[in-house]
């Protein structure tokens, strides 16, 4: 009989500018009202994906202020504020023509920021700037230092040892927001298993939750999905006696857990509200489903070294292995499940025939792009429950095309791996954040790439230890086996080669710079080598970096046999912030 004791783990080129001055009216043109409208459509907040607007090939620095200019935007007009800079200016015939030279001062770089642009300029002098978001959604912001750019990257990562003895060794995560508050999140949780023989077995879980419309959804999941996973899988082998259960039956587990936990969030809530009649109650109950969230959840079993990986949405996992070839390869372990998904656009035609737009432009009845969610109740309550719920409390109509509920589901698609701890497999579990930015392959390779770094660092640590055994010294670098099927159905071509004209076939457009190896794949896929780029999408706040990119959220687990005392400690050295994260067992 087995009871389960559930302990927390915690677990472009730029153009460079050097003119003191720049002509009015060609500051003023930088500043022309955008062609077309920054506001979302009435359905953005469902997306899930990023919503993009072509990032410059070149960040064109197109503005330039004498020293110690305090300028702000607003109504259209540039307001160029200091006595210092009207000296030196004078007309002539409507042009404006320096007559001074401006003595050397410190230069500071800023982005200007609108619903079709994104520009850089430079500023000179030490005065403060003024910055306003206006009515037509422009801002001026001052772009971040490389030392404060990676301050912002580091800001949210952490990075344990997991010292269990028992296929795992570490793993590594980093979020990075676009949204405030940023609508990501995610959970690790060790569950022990008593064995027969009075020994122990360890079921590890962690996941990355991508919410949109708000971030209430994905908190929900935080909290309580590896609870209603384990419940499950805890009764099923019960139910199983002395003998492991089927796979069947452990899939069929996980599945109720996610269809339980979204039972909750969705029906079971309405249930609470229409019994309270309270607008305060429903207001509380009622957050986690009208908001959504992609889940993607995996289950390492310790004894049979069986990896499950359960996805719903379009949050990602690849397994990084190497072949007998000595090179890496991926291998993706989900599938992005959206209406641009051949596989997902047949499914859901097929449960509701005749039904033309179920999906339209990619997209559930046109509007949701993932086609399974926890949350997003307007595609899951009828039309009588929608309409009560405005009437009495609050909500919106529903959607004229809703004609069969549910359309979008909680059920997960799950796929099972054997991992070989002994050979370095690693996990990299990512929100489409990550997915938009890279392929698999560079993903793979860019772990490889750490890796090999921190082998060429000598770390003396059991970590390092683990895979001197297994890789020996690493003097070249790791190659990645090139995709035999490309990124494969379903399954985005990423953005940054769509939108932001680079080249994938650059060699040198990758760095190795960071201690934490998903912080590591953050910054190449915002910019690696490109600094400028990488600055200026960190500088960007929000709601404006929506536009340019996502939440980010990454895991990277490593499996190894390493050391076994028990604990979880923290990797300082790759663990930013003055709060040192204290890992539970």
């Amino acid at each position: 009989m087995h009871r389960v004791v559930s302990k927390a783990l915690r677990t472009s080129h730029r153009t460079t500018v050097r003119a003191s001055l720049f002509r009015a009216a060609a500051l003023k043109r930088s500043f022309a009202t955008p062609t077309r409208s920054s506001q979302p459509a009435a359905h953005e907040p469902l997306r899930s994906s990023m919503f993009f607007r072509r990032l410059p090939t070149a960040l064109v620095s197109s503005i330039v202020v004498g020293y110690g200019a305090w300028y702000s935007y607003n109504g259209g007009n540039v307001t160029l504020s200091t006595p210092a800079l009207a000296r030196s200016l004078v007309s002539n015939q409507g042009q404006q023509t320096p007559v001074d030279t401006t003595p050397a001062l410190p230069t500071r770089t800023v982005l200007v920021v609108g619903a079709d642009e994104l520009r850089q300029g430079t500023i000179v002098g030490e005065d403060p700037i003024s910055k306003y978001t206006t009515g037509d959604d422009r801002r001026i912001v001052e772009m971040l230092t490389p030392d404060q750019a990676t301050e912002k990257l580091r800001k949210l990562e952490q990075s344990f040892s997991v010292n269990r003895g028992q296929g795992v060794t570490r793993y590594d995560l980093v979020q990075l927001p676009s949204n405030d508050p940023i609508e990501d999140d995610h959970a690790e949780k060790i569950v022990e298993v008593p064995t027969r023989g009075n020994g122990k077995n360890d079921w590890m879980f962690w996941g990355v939750f991508d919410g949109h419309s708000g971030w209430t959804t994905s908190a929900t999941l935080r909290e309580s999905l590896i609870n209603y996973v384990a419940r499950e899988l805890n009764e099923t082998y019960k139910a199983a006696g002395e003998v492991a259960p089927a796979d069947e039956a452990i899939d069929k587990a996980i599945r109720s857990g996610f269809t339980n936990l979204d039972n909750e969030i969705v029906h079971k809530s309405v249930e609470k509200v229409f019994k309270g009649s309270s607008k305060a109650v429903a207001a509380e109950l009622l957050q986690p489903a009208l908001s959504g969230s992609c889940a993607l959840l995996s289950f390492y079993d310790t004894q049979s070294k069986l990896l499950r990986v359960a996805c719903t949405g379009d949050s990602r996992a690849v397994l990084g292995r190497r072949s007998d070839s000595g090179k890496w390869t991926a291998t993706a372990l989900s599938e992005d499940q959206t209406g641009g998904n051949p596989n997902e656009a047949a499914r859901m035609r097929k449960e509701h025939p005749g039904e033309e737009n179920v999906v339209r432009n990619g997209r559930v009845l046109g509007g949701l792009e993932p086609t399974r969610a926890f949350g997003d109740a307007v595609y899951k309550w009828s039309r009588d429950t929608a309409y009560k719920l405005r009437e009495n409390f609050f909500g919106r109509s529903p959607s004229p095309l809703l004609k069969t509920p549910p359309y979008v589901t909680a059920e997960p698609v799950i796929t099972t791996t054997k991992v070989e701890p002994q050979n370095g497999d690693f996990l990299v579990l990512a929100t489409d954040g990550l997915w938009e930015m890279l392929t698999n392959e560079e993903v793979v390779g860019l772990v490889g790439q750490w890796i090999e770094s921190e082998g060429k660092r000598g770390a003396s640590s059991q970590f390092e230890n683990a895979w001197a055994k297994i890789f020996g010294s690493a003097n070249k670098p790791l190659p990645v086996e090139e995709s035999k099927t490309g990124n494969g159905e379903g399954q985005k071509t990423p953005i940054r080669v769509q939108q932001w004209g680079l080249n994938p076939e650059a060699k040198d457009r990758f760095v190795v710079k960071d201690k934490n190896v998903a912080t590591h794949l953050v910054r190449n896929a915002l910019g690696g080598t490109n600094e400028d780029q990488m600055r200026a999408l960190l500088t960007l706040p929000a709601p404006f970096a929506r536009r340019y990119r996502d939440d980010l959220t990454v895991q990277v687990i490593f499996f190894g046999n390493g050391e076994k005392t028990g604990e979880v400690s923290v990797n300082h050295e790759a663990t930013a912030g003055n709060e040192i994260p204290k890992p539970k067992l």
